[in-house]
């Protein structure tokens, strides 16, 4: 599972003006909770880059002076208008208690139906899995080998040691469907075979 490592600064003054002048100093006020800890902090919003704006799903190592955290980023909250981030949420994780995450879905191997005309549509970018930290996967590797036109591959069809998809097991995650090129093509040759 990947780690990213965050630097914060515990606060000590709450309220609204307080939180408007972190904000101010490029700041982000943000929580962690869990194993009976809550504490209030800030981290610089230029810092939230690598965790927030990425297709990835890391694990946070929170660094709050002497204490420190292993943690999930729980809640976000965005400005509507400018879309700066307003606040940051941030479970503690145990390595001895499951724990849910979205993990990136990544396809592996080359599809026949491709092969054949059709199009790959990855329906699930991202799935909820369940599961210990040491089984946790960077990424959900999906195989499509074997994908014909026509044909999907739903989440009941991926099975991961050690993980639970949460997902419903009826969702298609990735299809193969016939392309308009293909279709236009299909049809000419059907219209010459007829001519003849």
């Amino acid at each position: 599972m990947k780690t990213i490592v965050l630097k914060g600064e515990l606060r000590n003054e709450l309220g609204k003006k307080a939180t408007n002048t972190l904000r101010n100093e490029g700041k982000v006020p943000c929580v962690v909770y869990g194993n009976n800890i809550n504490k209030i902090f800030s981290i610089y919003e230029h810092d939230f880059k690598n965790l927030v704006y990425t297709p990835n799903t890391y694990l946070v190592y929170l660094n709050l002076g002497d204490e420190k955290y292993l943690a999930k980023l729980q809640d976000i909250q965005f400005h509507p208008v400018n879309e700066a981030i307003v606040h940051a949420d941030f479970m503690i994780v145990s390595p001895d208690k499951p724990i849910t995450l979205s993990i990136p879905v990544s396809l592996t191997g080359n599809a026949p139906g491709v092969r054949a005309g059709g199009k790959i549509n990855l329906k699930i970018k991202k799935l909820e899995v369940k599961g210990l930290i040491k089984n946790m996967p960077d990424t959900i590797n999906v195989n499509i080998d074997k994908l014909e036109i026509g044909q999907n591959i739903r989440v009941g069809d991926i099975k991961i040691d050690g993980i639970e998809l949460l997902d419903t097991k009826a969702n298609s995650v990735v299809s193969c469907s016939v392309t308009r090129a293909s279709m236009s093509s299909d049809a000419d040759k059907s219209a010459e075979s007829k001519s003849e």
